[in-house]
């Protein structure tokens, strides 16, 4: 039985359609002993996201950004929050918007992106699906400053650290980003390994 077989909706209130979606939806859900079961859940879709993390091989350096995120500042962080460079696809082309995202971020044009995997980044109430690229660079590879789009209201400063810095930036909380954990520990496995 597919899992469209076992989901009923029965109501589907838009709370709110300002910069996103945030739905309420009343459903059953059918459990494995065949009972259906009501269910309540709010779903918040903002699109789906892309994030790219860009590595040096020679010298094992990688680029992250330095931003302000109103979210985590509201949940008791009182500093800019370290990641990788990361955009919504606004309908385009995952790759293509993984590469301008890297540009307009951080001023480097990347080398040979290629996708790693895709993960739904909090599946309990947001909807997006974050597709993950890596791709090499080089300094000679920079073609801007960076920094974002100030009408977005960005303002993102760009680190290039170590592969070792960085990953001790994990161990000490200075990175949070669950995204930016996990494309650094791929790095560390499979790109920078020693």
């Amino acid at each position: 039985m597919s899992i469209a077989e076992r989901v009923r909706v029965r109501h589907v209130q838009v709370l709110s359609d300002d910069h996103y979606v945030l739905k309420k939806t009343t459903y059953d859900f059918r459990r494995r002993n065949g009972q259906w079961q009501p269910q309540t859940r709010e779903t918040y879709d903002r699109g789906n996201g892309v994030t790219v993390l860009l590595y040096d091989p020679t010298r094992r350096t990688v680029v992250l950004t330095r931003q302000f995120r109103y979210p985590a500042f509201v949940n008791g962080h009182d500093d800019l929050l370290i990641e990788t460079p990361a955009g919504l696809l606004d309908d385009a082309d995952p790759e293509a918007r993984a590469r301008a995202e890297v540009e307009e971020e951080t001023g480097f044009r990347p080398r040979g992106l290629r996708k790693v995997f895709e993960s739904f980044m909090s599946p309990g109430a947001v909807t997006e699906i974050v597709h993950f690229y890596v791709g090499e660079y080089r300094a000679e590879d920079r073609v801007d400053s960076g920094g974002g789009l100030a009408h977005e209201g960005e303002d993102i400063e760009v680190l290039e650290p170590t592969l070792e810095e960085a990953l001790a930036m994990i161990e000490d909380g200075r990175i949070k980003d669950g995204k930016t954990i996990m494309l650094l520990q791929y790095a560390a496995l499979h790109l920078l390994a020693r």
